[in-house]
């Protein structure tokens, strides 16, 4: 992983979307400059961002972030980039929550003035656990914290969840509800299974994955419980933070009703992703931080919610990242950085546990934080 390349994460030209944001900004605030236009290393791989300072006498300088639907010519790691969709929850868990959701400025549906469509937000100062290298290694901010210091970020962001929960109502996300049948989660895993498909249409196919279906199949909540809006993402590397307090709550485009869980499990799930990484690689990485056991009583406490199915839910989510993983993997290829190996499933970085998951052994291996 240290030296694994990079994946490429944009196509575009930074200096020619400058001049593009320059002249659509005019039409929005007249006499206004974008000025200081950056594309940030921690881009992603799915809506890019692009930094931006406004110049105009009344209001003074403001500091926005731009975020725009991927190039589709760029091997894009979702089928559908919905601007407005992002857009319209961002605007609703600010209205209906207190949660630390950048406000939204401005919503451009026409793909002319950039190619695509996009949104702009207010930017807000601070610093964020790093994907690459993660967290859980040596050498970044998060790591070097004292233990005190972590165990208040971790109640801080799991209470992100708890709010978010609790006080937005899901009748007002109905404009997020995914198509198909049945309950809430059965539409959800539908979604991924629709997903699935797309990423393998053309390529090979993943036994892993289709094993992981499968066991979530027999591990089905008997009481899928309540629905409640999810993040979707709900990860503290999408979280700002001022010190060790969220200041801004990102990255909407995976939100959707579902059960508490789905994001229970998105929140365990990925800090063990990086966790098994780092000590795959021979460091200790942080076994003390976002335990599963910890993470579910503390979540309980702030809602009265005793999280069930666990098993289900981290599975489920070691899943949907498989296929994101996969679908990355795939457009390494498309670009050459990588070959594809006879077996696909070495593709995924996490098919170990994966694995482990699907025969039930995962949370019960030595050195697993449960």
């Amino acid at each position: 992983m240290a030296t694994a390349p990079r994946p490429r994460t944009t196509t575009r030209d930074p200096e020619e979307l400058a001049h593009r944001l320059t002249a659509w900004l005019g039409t929005r605030l007249p006499g206004a400059e974008a000025v200081n236009v950056t594309v940030p290393e921690s881009n992603g791989m799915s809506s890019e961002t692009l930094l931006f300072d406004i110049e105009h006498p009344e209001p003074p300088l403001r500091a926005c972030a731009l975020r725009l639907a991927a190039d589709p010519a760029a091997y894009s790691v979702f089928p559908v980039y919905d601007m407005v969709r992002q857009y319209r929850t961002m605007r609703l868990v600010g209205e209906r929550s207190d949660l630390p959701v950048p406000r939204v400025r401005w919503l451009e549906e026409d793909p002319g003035p950039l190619g695509t469509p996009f949104f702009v937000m207010e930017r807000v100062a601070g610093r964020v656990p790093p994907d690459v290298m993660p967290y859980t290694y040596e050498g970044n901010w998060l790591h070097a914290a004292s233990d005190r210091e972590r165990e208040h970020l971790e109640a801080a962001s799991i209470a992100l969840l708890a709010r978010l929960h609790d006080q937005v109502p899901s009748k007002d996300a109905d404009f997020l509800a995914l198509p198909g049948d049945g309950s809430p989660l059965r539409r959800h895993v539908a979604s991924q299974r629709a997903y699935y498909a797309w990423v393998i249409d053309g390529r090979s196919r993943s036994p892993l994955i289709e094993s992981a279906f499968d066991r979530l199949d027999t591990l089905w909540p008997r009481d899928e419980g309540e629905t409640v809006l999810n993040w979707g993402d709900a990860r503290i590397g999408n979280v700002i933070y001022d010190g060790f307090d969220p200041v801004a709550v990102l990255d909407w485009e995976m939100a959707a009703p579902a059960p508490r869980e789905v994001d229970l499990g998105w929140t365990v799930y990925l800090h063990r992703f990086f966790q098994d990484l780092t000590e795959g690689f021979g460091q200790p990485g942080l076994p003390g931080f976002l335990r599963r056991d910890r993470v579910e009583a503390h979540y309980a406490r702030l809602t009265g919610h005793t999280p069930r199915d666990m098993d289900f839910y981290t599975l489920y989510a070691a899943l949907r990242h498989a296929i994101v993983m996969l679908r990355i993997a795939y457009r390494q290829a498309h670009f050459g950085e990588v070959t594809v190996p006879p077996d696909p499933d070495t593709l995924i970085l996490h098919h170990g546990s994966l694995r482990a998951m699907v025969q039930g052994s995962y949370w019960d291996e030595p050195g697993v934080a449960r």
